[in-house]
Order: C-alpha cells, then sequence, then structure tokens
C-alpha cells in the first residue's frame, strides 16, 4: 500500500491555514466567536502556525453537551481558535488522500455523497435482493480505541511530524478510547476506521452487495445461508482487528422494507421512518401550538422539508394540515409558507 510522507510543508503553510480559517469561520454558529478571531487573524494564524512547528501546541479542554435526539449521546466542543482551524489544515491535506481509499459503497461524511445518494442505492440494492443482513457497532465513537486507531491511521500516512498531530488530537480524551463526536477530524477517523472493513467485505469476502453509512452497514443477497456465514467472517474481523462490538446483526427479507438512514425502503416505494414521522410531527404541531414562529422553527420546517421531499409522503403531510388547522390561521400561514402545505 502506498503511504504519504511528504506532507509537512504542504499542511504548515501560511495559505493552507488561511484556508483553513475560511472553512472553519464558514461553519461556526457562534458570531462572537468569529469576530473575535476575525480582529486579530492574521497574527493568530502565525502564532498558531509556530506553536505547531516548535511542537508546543495542545487541544483545548473540551466542552461536553448531552443530546437526546435522535437518541442519548455526549457531544464535545472545541472553540474556533485554534482548533476548529487545525482541524481543517489538516483534512484539507490528509481529505484528499483518505478519500482515494474509501469504497463507492460508504457514504456518511463524503463530499458528494450523503443521504440522499444512499437512500438511492438502497433501493437498488432492495429492487434485486430477496434479504439483508443489517449490522450495527455499539457505541461506535466512544469504543474507539487510540491504539488502533493510530495503527490505522499509519497505513497511509508516515510523515511523522503529521502523525504527531494526529496523535495529538487522538489522544485529546482521557482513556484509550473514544473519538469525540463533534470534531470534524472524528467524521474522517470514523470513516477511515471502518474502511478497513469495508475492504475485507468487498475484497476478503467478494461480496459486492453492500452499502454503510457511518457504523450502520448492510449486506444484500438471495441466499440466507450465505449471509449467515458472512456474519460468522465478519463478527470474527470487527472483534479481532477493530476491537469492536456489535449492538445489532438480523437477517430479515426485504419486503418487510429496508430501515436505513431514516427511511424504510420497499421495492416500489420509500417512507419515512416511524420514529422519525413522529418526531417531525409532535415538532411541528408544537410550533403551531405555541407559535414559535422564529428563525429556529424556519431552520428546522427547512430540514424536515429536505427529510420528508425524499419519501412517499402525501398521508403524512395531510395528517400534520389537519392537526395544525386547530391553532389557527397565522401557525397554517407560517407552516404552509416555510414547509411544505
Amino acid at each position: 500500500m502506498k503511504t504519504y510522507n511528504n506532507l509537512w510543508d504542504e499542511f504548515i503553510s501560511p495559505e493552507n491555514f488561511q484556508l483553513a480559517a475560511r472553512k472553519a469561520i464558514k461553519s461556526k454558529k457562534s458570531k462572537s466567536a468569529v469576530a473575535k478571531f476575525m480582529a486579530n487573524k492574521d497574527a493568530l494564524l502565525d502564532k498558531l502556525r509556530r506553536d505547531i512547528m516548535s511542537g508546543v501546541f495542545r487541544t483545548s479542554p473540551y466542552v461536553v453537551k448531552t443530546i437526546f435526539e435522535p437518541k442519548q449521546r455526549q457531544i464535545y466542543v472545541l472553540p474556533l481558535y485554534p482548533d476548529h482551524i487545525l482541524h481543517h489544515a489538516l483534512v484539507n491535506v490528509l481529505g484528499p488522500i483518505w478519500l482515494k481509499m474509501f469504497v463507492a459503497d460508504s457514504f456518511a461524511c463524503i463530499p458528494g455523497r450523503g443521504l440522499h445518494s444512499a437512500s438511492t442505492r438502497a433501493m437498488e440494492l432492495v429492487r434485486r435482493n430477496k434479504y439483508v443482513l443489517q449490522c450495527d457497532i455499539r457505541k461506535f465513537y466512544p469504543s474507539i480505541r487510540h491504539d488502533v486507531m493510530k495503527r490505522i491511521l499509519r497505513r497511509k500516512i508516515s510523515d511523522r511530524r503529521i502523525l504527531r498531530l494526529l496523535d495529538c488530537v487522538v489522544d485529546s480524551v482521557e482513556g484509550d478510547k473514544n473519538v469525540p463526536i463533534g470534531n470534524l477530524t472524528s467524521q474522517w477517523f470514523g470513516n477511515v476506521f471502518l474502511n478497513e472493513l469495508d475492504h475485507f467485505v468487498k475484497e476478503k469476502l467478494q461480496w459486492r452487495e453492500y452499502i454503510r453509512y457511518c457504523d450502520d452497514f448492510c449486506l444484500f443477497g438471495n441466499d440466507k445461508a450465505a449471509l449467515r456465514a458472512a456474519l460468522a467472517q465478519i463478527q470474527d474481523f470487527v472483534h479481532q482487528e477493530l476491537q469492536l462490538e456489535f449492538s445489532k446483526s438480523v437477517i430479515y427479507p426485504v419486503w418487510r422494507g429496508f430501515d436505513f438512514i431514516g427511511y424504510r425502503h420497499f421495492r416500489g416505494f420509500i417512507l419515512l421512518r416511524k420514529t422519525t414521522a413522529r418526531r417531525i410531527k409532535k415538532n411541528v404541531i408544537n410550533m403551531a401550538r405555541y407559535h414559535d414562529f422564529g428563525e429556529h422553527s424556519v431552520g428546522q420546517l427547512a430540514a424536515y422539508h429536505g427529510w420528508a421531499k425524499w419519501a412517499n409522503t402525501y398521508r403524512f403531510k395531510r395528517k400534520i394540515q389537519r392537526a395544525v388547522g386547530h391553532y389557527g390561521g397565522d401557525a397554517a400561514k407560517f407552516l404552509r409558507k416555510n414547509f411544505w402545505f
């Protein structure tokens, strides 16, 4: 396997950090943090580059938040400066290298792919197969071992100074496990980590009917016995090579509906997952009930519209429309303007 060694000059260049800053600012929600950074941008970027070159850079302390939708998770938050900028600078250089490694059937957090590309691929697989083997990794990001992550990173990157920075990011949380959800680098680390599984399935097992979105991955086929045999080999690989455990592994016929990335895929149509539909309906009705017509609600409705337009949701939309009608004309007008009625 080809490894990349001479990456440092490209990484540490002023141009790369200027680009990293622009990307970090674009994705940062805190206007005050952006204003504070922009007031002294060039001097701060020069200082960050000097700290990295002298080896004194350390990851800032995390602020840990707990969220509960769609499920309970801990989100790790770092400041715009210096951490987000460093992460973008690393990804600017390493992202194109990692992209070449990824199989075509991996869809999460990859530029040019995403939920709807994954859904299109899922429909192709549902239409030409009888059964699906669906697996999920137990607490994927918190369960990633630091030593395994570092070993996998070294299979493609051999520049010692870049690896020292990657190790700093990997070891930024206490203990010997956990790649913190919330970092830009964690999205890439997760894909690099499970890229090992992708290549095992595709090359060792020679299984073509495959799809993965983050830690939810599936094999399709017309022979249940062959799927069971593949499952046994995958379990061994995941346990021994990646030191992870399954939270779910089930084989079922696709006519029941393939539940994946928030949708239920049938051979002739797509529905919203029941839990997704209930959550959207509850939140939209609460907006109408409390006349919550602010900017945040507009953003939520736009996201819900994005979910619903990719599925067969005519009846679902009519149910919400009838429910919203009980809360007055202003609510109905707001939702018609910003939703899909």
